[in-house]
C-alpha cells in the first residue's frame, strides 16, 4: 500500500489506505514509502498522506469511473465532485490541486481549465496517492495538495489480460439514460522486457436528478456536463530491465472526449435545466489530451539512487457554447447586434503545450551521522498556452513560461524514535506575455442596464517571478505502532494566467453606451504589468497522529493554510482578486476490522476559511463557497465477505450547508446539507465478478455543492443509478 506525503510536499507511499476487505489489511511495519522522490519508511513522513490502493479503485469503479467521484468520498478534505466531465471548483482544502500521472503533472498551470481528474482512467491506474497540504516539490500548483495517478504495473511471465464491462442507467428513465463502458488491459514481461497496455471506451446519455428532471448538458457555464458523450482512454508502457539496479521505460497517456448537447442551459430561475425550447447549436464540447514521458533509474549510481524523467503533455479543449443570461452569464463575446447579443463564435478552444526534464538524486550520508540522507535535483519545464474563440480571435495574451527550480531534502534519524527533515525548492518563472487584442464584451450590469466593453490592446512583455520554499518536520514513533508527526511546509503557483488577462479592461472604467461603442480614447490600452497576478505563496501548519491499536487503524490531524495572496472569484462581476487568507481544518480517518469478514470505516473532515475581502490587513469576511462549499464532510462505509467470497458493501455520503456572508456587505449564498447512501454487491460467476451497484439508493434530490458553488446557481446532484458489471482476468 501506499500514501504520500511532504516536508516541502514530499510525495511518498505507505499504507493509511482503508482496504476495501479483511485480505488488503497490512500492518505499519510492513511499509515502505517514497518520500522526497526516495524510498522511506513511513514512521519518517511529517504530514498528513493516504493512498487508496488498487482494490479499493476495484470498489469504486463499481460506483463510478470519474476519479473525482472516488476522491470526494475516500479522501478527507477533497471538495465534492461535480459528477461532470469538469472539475471546476472542486478543491484540496479549500485550494488548488496538483494532478499527476506517475509523477508528470497535467494541470495547465497558465489557465487553469479544471477538466482533468474527471477524465483520467481508473482501469489503467495501480494506486491513487494524495498528499495534503501546500507543496512545491513538482512544481508550481500544489496549493492545498497532490495527488498522483500510479499506472499499473505488469508481473513476469505469461500475458495477463483482464476485460471490464458495465452498464449504467438512471432509474428515472433507463432507455434514454444508458451509459456502456468496456475496458481490456494487457500486462506481461519476459527476459527484462515488460509492458502495460489499458484500453477503455465509454459512453453517456442523459443524466437525471432525485426528481427524474433530466440534469442540463452546462450548469456551470462552459465547463460541460455528465451526459452526451463519448470518452476514450489509452495508457501503454513499454519498461527494460538492464540488471536489478537499472531500467529504462516510455510510456503515453491519451485522452479523447467530446460531448454534443441537444438543448442550451437555461440559467433564470432558482436552479440551472435545460432549455428545451433552445437547441445547442454550437460545436461538440472536445478533450484530446496526450502524455509522453520517459524515464531511466540507477540505483548503483556513484551518488546514490538516480531517477531521471522527461515528459510532453500537449493539451487541446473546446468549452461549451453559452448565451447571454444576467446575471448568470451576465458577459459574452458581442456579435454586434444587441437584440441578439451573443457571438455565433461565443466558444473557446484552450491549446497547451509541456514540456520539461527533472532529475533527482538520492544520497546516502552515513558518514555524517547514521542513516542521514540527503534527496536532491533540478527541474527544467517549459509551457506554451493560449485560447481562442472558435473563429480564431485570441481570448487572452499567449503565454509562454520557462521554469527553472532546484531542490534539496535532508532527513535525520536523530534517535531510534524521533526523525527530523528538512529541505528548500527555488524556482524561478520567467514568463512571456504576449500582445492581442481583447474582442468586444457585451455586459450587463442590471436586467436592464447594458453596456459594450471594447476590443482593447493588451500589451504584454517579459516578466519573472521568483521564491524559495522551505519545509521543516518531524515524526516521533510514541509507540511501535503510533506516531506522531507535524510540520511547515510551504507551496509556490502563479495563478492563472489567462484569466487575469482574459478579463483585461473588462471594467466600467472601459465601458461604452451601445449607442456610441467607440467611446475610448485613441490609444487606450491596458498593460500586463497593471493586472498581472503574483506569485502566490502559501505556509501550511499541521500536526497529527497516526498508527494502529489491534483492530483498529487511522490517523487525526490539524492543519493552518495561510497567504497574503491568495485568489478570489466573484462568478457575478466575473472578477478575480488576491488578498490575504487563510483556511483551518480536522481530518480524521478510523477503521476497524471487526471479523475477518466486517470492516467498518469512516473519514471525515471539517475546513473553513476567511479572508480580506475590502484588503485592509483583517480577515473581515468568509471564503466564497467556490473555495469552501460544505465545511464538514464525511462517509461511514462497511464491508462484508461472505464465506463464498460474495462481498457486499454499504456507503453513506454526507456533507453539511453553509450560510456565511462572503463580503463586508453581509452576501451569502447559501448551500443546504446533503446526505445520501449507496450500496454495491459482488460475486464469483464464471471464472471472474460481476457486480450490482446503486448510486443514491433512495433517489434523493438534493443539491451538488460544489457545481452550485461555481456560479452560485442550483444545480442538483445525480438521482438514482444502478451500473451492473462483470470482470475476468485470463
Amino acid at each position: 500500500m501506499t500514501l504520500i506525503g511532504a516536508g516541502l510536499g514530499s510525495l511518498v507511499s505507505a499504507s493509511l489506505a482503508l482496504p476495501a476487505t479483511a485480505q488488503d489489511v497490512q500492518v505499519l511495519d510492513e511499509i515502505t514509502v517514497t518520500a522526497t522522490r526516495a524510498a522511506r519508511p513511513i514512521e519518517q513522513v511529517p504530514t498528513t498522506v493516504q493512498v487508496v490502493e488498487r482494490a479499493e479503485i476495484e470498489q469504486q469503479l463499481r460506483f463510478s469511473s470519474n476519479p473525482a467521484v472516488a476522491l470526494s468520498k475516500l479522501v478527507p478534505g477533497y471538495s465534492a465532485s461535480t459528477e461532470t466531465i469538469s472539475n471546476a471548483s472542486e478543491s484540496y482544502r479549500g485550494r488548488g490541486l496538483l494532478v499527476m500521472i506517475d509523477g508528470v503533472p497535467l494541470n495547465t498551470p497558465l489557465r487553469d481549465v479544471s477538466r482533468i481528474a474527471s477524465l483520467i482512467d481508473l482501469n489503467a491506474v495501480e494506486r491513487i496517492e494524495v498528499a495534503s497540504g501546500a507543496s512545491s516539490l513538482y512544481g508550481a500548483g500544489a496549493t492545498g495538495g497532490t495527488v498522483n495517478f500510479i499506472t499499473r504495473r505488469p508481473v513476469d511471465g505469461r500475458p495477463q489480460v483482464t476485460v471490464s464491462t458495465a452498464l449504467r442507467a438512471f432509474t428515472s428513465n433507463a432507455a434514454n439514460s444508458l451509459a456502456p463502458e468496456v475496458s481490456v488491459s494487457m500486462l506481461g514481461g519476459h527476459n527484462g522486457f515488460d509492458y502495460s497496455i489499458v484500453a477503455t471506451g465509454r459512453s453517456a446519455g442523459r443524466t437525471y436528478d432525485g426528481a427524474g428532471r433530466e440534469l442540463p448538458s452546462d450548469a456551470m457555464l462552459g465547463q460541460g456536463g455528465g451526459d452526451r458523450y463519448w470518452n476514450g482512454n489509452l495508457f501503454a508502457r513499454l519498461g527494460y530491465n538492464f540488471d536489478p539496479a537499472r531500467r529504462f521505460e516510455v510510456s503515453a497517456t491519451m485522452i479523447r472526449l467530446e460531448q454534443n448537447p441537444q438543448y442550451n442551459t437555461l440559467y433564470s430561475g432558482t436552479y440551472a435545466r435545460p432549455d428545451t425550447s433552445s437547441l445547442y447549436s454550437g460545436f461538440s464540447v472536445m478533450e484530446r489530451t496526450s502524455s509522453f514521458q520517459a524515464r531511466y533509474t540507477d540505483q548503483s549510481f556513484l551518488l546514490g539512487a538516480l531517477s531521471v524523467q522527461s515528459f510532453y503533455n500537449e493539451t487541446n479543449k473546446r468549452f461549451n457554447y453559452s448565451n447571454y443570461s444576467f446575471p448568470y452569464n451576465s458577459q459574452v463575446y458581442y456579435s454586434g447586434n444587441p437584440r441578439s447579443p451573443t457571438s455565433p463564435a461565443n466558444q473557446t478552444v484552450l491549446h497547451s503545450t509541456r514540456y520539461g526534464l527533472t532529475a533527482t538524486i538520492d544520497t546516502p550520508l552515513d558518514f555524517l551521522w547514521r542513516g542521514t540522507r540527503l534527496t536532491w535535483g533540478a527541474d527544467v519545464i517549459r509551457d506554451h498556452t493560449s485560447q481562442h474563440l472558435v473563429d480564431g480571435r485570441e481570448v487572452f495574451t499567449p503565454l509562454g513560461q520557462t521554469t527553472l527550480a532546484g531542490f534539496a531534502q535532508l532527513q535525520v534519524p536523530v534517535t531510534d524514535r524521533l526523525t527530523v527533515r528538512a529541505g528548500l525548492r527555488y524556482e524561478r518563472f520567467a514568463l512571456t506575455v504576449q500582445d492581442y487584442t481583447r474582442p468586444d464584451i457585451y455586459a450587463g450590469l442590471s436586467g436592464t442596464s447594458v453596456f459594450l466593453l471594447p476590443a482593447i490592446p493588451v500589451l504584454g512583455g517579459s516578466f519573472t517571478y521568483s521564491a524559495p520554499t522551505y519545509n521543516l518536520g518531524a515524526t516521533f514513533k510514541l509507540t511501535d505502532t503510533i506516531d506522531l508527526y507535524g510540520g511547515f511546509s510551504q507551496g509556490y503557483a502563479l495563478p492563472d494566467v489567462g484569466a487575469f488577462t482574459r478579463r483585461a479592461g473588462s471594467t466600467l472604467a472601459y465601458a461604452c453606451p451601445l449607442t456610441r461603442p467607440t467611446c475610448l480614447p485613441a490609444g487606450t490600452a491596458v498593460s500586463y504589468g497593471s493586472i498581472g497576478p503574483r506569485a502566490q505563496l502559501v505556509n501550511n501548519y499541521e500536526v497529527g497522529i497516526r498508527g494502529r491499536v489491534g483492530a483498529f487503524r487511522g490517523s487525526l490531524a490539524g492543519f493552518i493554510s495561510t497567504s497574503n495572496d491568495g485568489v478570489t472569484f466573484d462568478p457575478l462581476s466575473n472578477t478575480m482578486s488576491q488578498q490575504k487568507e487563510m483556511i483551518y481544518g480536522v481530518e480524521f480517518q478510523g477503521e476497524m476490522q471487526v471479523t475477518s469478514a466486517l470492516t467498518l470505516g469512516t473519514n471525515m473532515t471539517y475546513r473553513e476559511g476567511r479572508y480580506d475581502s475590502n484588503k485592509d490587513g483583517r480577515l473581515d469576511s468568509w471564503l466564497p463557497n467556490n473555495r469552501i462549499a460544505n465545511p464538514f464532510r464525511g462517509m461511514i462505509y462497511g464491508s462484508y465477505r461472505f464465506d463464498n467470497d460474495v462481498t457486499v458493501r454499504i456507503e453513506g455520503v454526507g456533507f453539511t450547508g453553509r450560510n456565511q456572508p462572503i463580503n463586508l456587505a453581509g452576501t451569502i449564498y447559501p448551500i443546504k446539507s446533503g446526505f445520501t447512501m449507496n450500496a454495491s454487491v459482488a460475486a464469483p460467476v464464471f471464472g471472474g465478478q460481476a457486480f450490482l451497484a446503486v448510486n443514491n439508493l433512495f433517489d434523493t434530490l438534493y443539491e451538488n455543492p460544489t457545481a452550485t458553488s461555481v456560479r452560485n446557481l442550483t444545480s442538483y446532484a445525480w438521482g438514482r443509478t444502478v451500473t451492473a458489471g462483470f470482470r475476468r482476468t485470463f
